[in-house]
């Protein structure tokens, strides 16, 4: 299969970075300090759920009538930043996290896998393909934006 979408190559790369700087315990030292800090946790991890929110601009452009004109330019976007959101979650964090936190990076990373695989990539122009992969990119996305805003509240309420 040869991919010709440079958002889905340049994802790619970056979760394999990703995961191989995890797997072999490759890290920056300085990030690793500064991700122990209080504010900075606080900070990045602001970023982090901005961008998880921004990502559903793209469902409003689709079901809200007045911004559909912007859908396609929107999906464009919605698509650059899938394929850099592995640099957004590293920056935030370098692992995984344990309990709700490694199911909360298990689905993060699940989702931005079949974002990278979509209709585009897979060239099937298979309807009920095409609804699966929907449903299920936006259930996981559901998924993704509840546990950040547990994961919000949980960070907040025990601070």
């Amino acid at each position: 299969m040869v991919i010709k979408s440079k958002s889905t190559l340049l994802g790619l790369v970056l979760l394999s970075a990703f995961f191989l700087q995890f797997f072999l315990k490759l890290e920056w030292s300085w990030l690793s300090v500064l991700q122990q800090q209080e504010m900075y946790k606080r900070w990045s991890g602001l970023v982090l759920a901005l961008f998880i929110m921004f990502q559903w601009v793209l469902t409003g452009t689709r079901v809200i009538k007045k911004f559909r004109k912007y859908a396609m330019s929107m999906q464009t976007i919605h698509k650059w930043l899938g394929a850099v959101s592995p640099l957004f979650f590293y920056v935030h964090s370098i692992g995984l996290g344990y309990g709700y936190l490694l199911l909360l990076s298990y689905v993060f990373f699940s989702n931005t896998l079949l974002g990278y695989l979509n209709l585009d990539v897979i060239k099937n122009n298979s309807d009920a393909l095409f609804k699966g992969w929907m449903i299920t990119h936006v259930a996981l996305s559901l998924i993704v934006t509840i546990l950040v805003l547990f994961h919000i509240t949980m960070v907040f309420y025990y601070k």
